[in-house]
């Protein structure tokens, strides 16, 4: 801040109240802005989705709270999650399909179908219901692509397993509590289509 030195005390006293007073609704919305929570209009609190999670799972459980807890730690607020069912196996190499919808603040709710092949040290069968929460995704069409990741190892709590698999900005974290027998370790991919297909490539 930048006054004359030389003006009398009286002149300058003044001014520095007058550039003080000028600047306070600044450093008030500034305050404001860092104390907000984070998130924002368009995205989903952890709550709602754990809320969401109980009515479509059809239990109250504990190990899915503390999975979407660690998936909000890692990657923040999502501003869409999927709810839907998928049938998957593996000898070696594995297949996965399934079908949803997606629920999202601004494009309201969309019927979508994934697929994707796997490969890896990975054996066995199952059927799940799935969670997937979307992070940073800028329109429901951009969901139609290609999302790489690793599945089996990231994270599993109370009968509960996160993944996560990304393209370009967008992260995809599904979240699976499924019946059958799946062991092992598979790098792949999911393709997300607007109707069904048998082609998992």
């Amino acid at each position: 801040m930048l006054f004359d030195a030389s003006a009398p005390r009286s002149q300058a006293r003044p001014r520095t109240r007058r550039a003080v007073l000028a600047l306070l609704p600044a450093l008030l919305a500034a305050g404001a802005a860092s104390a907000a929570p984070p998130g924002g209009p368009e995205t989903f609190h952890p709550r709602e989705i754990v809320d969401s999670g109980h009515q479509f799972f059809g239990s109250v459980s504990r190990g899915l709270a503390l999975t979407v807890q660690e998936a909000t730690r890692r990657w923040g607020e999502p501003n869409g999650y999927i709810l839907g069912q998928e049938a998957s196996g593996a000898i070696i190499g594995g297949v996965r399909y399934g079908e949803g919808t997606l629920y999202t603040r601004n494009a309201g709710q969309r019927r979508l179908y994934w697929q994707g092949p796997s490969l890896g040290f990975d054996v066995g069968g199952d059927g799940a219901r799935t969670m997937m929460l979307v992070y940073n995704l800028p329109s429901t069409e951009a969901l139609y692509r290609r999302f790489v990741g690793m599945d089996g190892s990231a994270y599993v709590v109370g009968g509960f397993g996160m993944s996560a698999a990304t393209a370009d900005n967008i992260v995809v974290v599904p979240i699976r509590a499924g019946v059958g027998a799946r062991l092992g370790i598979n790098v792949g991919y999911l393709k997300f289509t607007d109707a069904p297909t048998w082609n998992p490539f």
